[in-house]
């Protein structure tokens, strides 16, 4: 099943256009390397879940070898605390797959630890900063309604 669309004329390709988005959501409070940190943990969790999002292994003029990446660009949005949990309730309301941060991962050190402590917060009560979501572009627009782009 293809996820994206091409179009070619006789001399140069067009750009491709995805039907599919991947997109972070970041709650706007956070610091810089927080923000970094935030976005690598959640598109990890995409990627383990949705291969189709993984494109082809990259290899140099060399022919040294490098690992498969996204195949299309990972949009990243901020917003405030209010807008990540209606972000939150949406994506869960249209199932969609999704990676989610809290702040209680901030003082973990582990895997095992940071399943630990979103388990023991209900939905409702989980104090996101972050968010990742992965679908069609229109539905995934609609989960992040009210969101801005990050500068």
């Amino acid at each position: 099943m293809s996820t994206m669309t091409t179009t070619t004329t006789e001399n140069t390709a067009e750009p491709i256009r995805f039907d599919t988005k991947i997109a972070v959501l970041l709650r706007d409070d956070l610091e810089p390397w927080q923000r970094l940190n935030v976005t690598a943990f959640l598109v990890s969790g995409l990627a383990t879940q949705v291969p189709e999002v993984i494109g082809d292994p990259y290899e140099d003029a060399d022919g040294v070898a490098y690992l498969p990446m996204f195949r299309q660009p990972v949009l990243v949005f901020q917003g405030t605390k209010e807008t990540l949990k209606t972000a939150h309730a949406r994506v869960l309301s249209r199932a969609l797959p999704r990676a989610v941060f809290t702040s209680d991962l901030f003082t973990t050190g582990n895997d095992r630890d940071n399943r630990a402590a979103v388990r023991a917060v209900g939905t409702e009560n989980l104090d996101l900063v972050g968010l990742s979501v992965y679908g069609p572009r229109n539905a995934v627009d609609k989960v992040l309604k009210g969101a801005r782009m990050h500068p």
